[in-house]
């Protein structure tokens, strides 16, 4: 071995340089993200390109145990379950026509208002493969990147609830910035007192709610729901449960939220990549063409009698006074008739 390295000690010397020299430039290099204002340094993306593979071993290997655990050992239970399970669903579909009914009451509402909606066109599933493992920095990676159609700033949710958004993209993996996290933000509001504030994690990991005066009323377990301000999350999106309420800081309240999802046992995860905003039809334009259809014949129905007469009126002929010598005057068409002169005998006649 000692002769075969003081054979190539020159080569040996010119690779370790080079590897050094390469090493020392990715470490200077940045490259452009999708946004101007986002660089990455070029070690950290052959970083996370060579780790990649290995989480996503690991997932793999853990999933197919999981898997093969549930499928083999949790079915003694599975009739039991199927009865639970039936039951609910007749539960459910009773609640189903319920809210449907409601739902078309808000549509109709919606329309005369003529409310502009946001609703999520088009989703990418994507596994969670690692977290940032540390309390100071809440983070994702999931299995979806820019080959996937991921940009930054995109809204990630369950099925739950939101779980936050991409902050930084490469070509097959994402970071996602958990709302726990301390600089993360989204708007929000409550359910039944439609009181708007702004959701941010704290150094602890829990949720809170900001910016909500202290004169206000908010019950402990009403439901928390994204305002779609901060143009992210579409609004309505379940956020979590009001925990907890105190007197915090300049005349606002100090709101503790629970999250709906689990962020701490996350698996799959959605990514809205394409949401619209569309205005539903107002309510004349869908209503007025069958409201002058309906006028129209009540029209014609009101005006055949009076059409009649008036045929009718044409071909008899005009009826005489008692005095035989003057024609009753008619109006037609606002216009006064003449008055017609009984004809008188030629002299000599009678």
């Amino acid at each position: 071995m000692d002769i075969l390295i003081g054979r190539y000690r020159n080569l040996v010397i010119l690779v370790g340089v080079l590897f050094l020299q390469v090493l020392g430039l990715a470490t200077q290099v940045k490259r452009a993200g999708g946004n101007d204002a986002e660089h990455t340094r070029l070690i950290r993306i052959w970083v996370v390109g060579a780790i990649t593979p290995f989480e996503r071993g690991v997932m793999w290997i853990e999933n197919g145990a999981g898997g093969l655990f549930h499928n083999y050992i949790y079915l003694r239970g599975v009739r039991a379950e199927n009865r639970e399970l039936k039951a609910q669903i007749e539960q459910m579909r009773l609640e189903q026509v319920r809210l449907s009914e409601d739902a078309a009451q808000a549509r109709r509402l919606q329309t005369l208002l003529a409310f502009k909606e946001q609703f999520i066109s088009r989703t990418v599933a994507a596994q969670v493969i690692g977290s940032s493992g540390s309390d100071l920095s809440r983070v994702l990676y999931i299995d979806k990147g820019e080959n996937a159609g991921i940009k930054r700033d995109m809204a990630v949710m369950t099925a739950d609830g939101i779980v936050g958004k991409v902050l930084v993209v490469y070509p097959s993996v994402s970071q996602i910035l958990v709302i726990n996290d301390q600089s993360s933000g989204v708007g929000a509001m409550l359910e039944k007192t439609r009181l708007q504030g702004v959701l941010r994690g704290s150094a602890s990991g829990e949720i809170m709610l900001e910016r909500v005066m202290s004169d206000e009323q908010v019950p402990v377990g009403e439901t928390v729901l994204t305002s779609g301000g901060d143009q992210i999350f579409p609004k309505g999106l379940p956020v979590g449960t009001v925990a907890k309420v105190g007197n915090g800081k300049d005349l606002f309240l100090n709101i503790t939220v629970k999250p709906a999802a689990d962020l701490s046992k996350l698996e799959e995860v959605l990514v809205l990549v394409e949401k619209q905003e569309r205005v539903p039809q107002t309510f004349w334009p869908s209503v007025c063409p069958r409201f002058l259809r309906s006028l129209r014949q009540v029209r014609s129905w009101l005006l055949a009698p009076l059409r009649a007469l008036r045929r009718a009126l044409r071909r008899s002929p005009l009826p005489l006074m008692r005095d035989q010598s003057r024609w009753l005057p008619l109006t037609r068409r606002g216009r006064k008739l003449p008055r017609i002169q009984r004809a008188r005998p030629a002299p000599g006649l009678g």
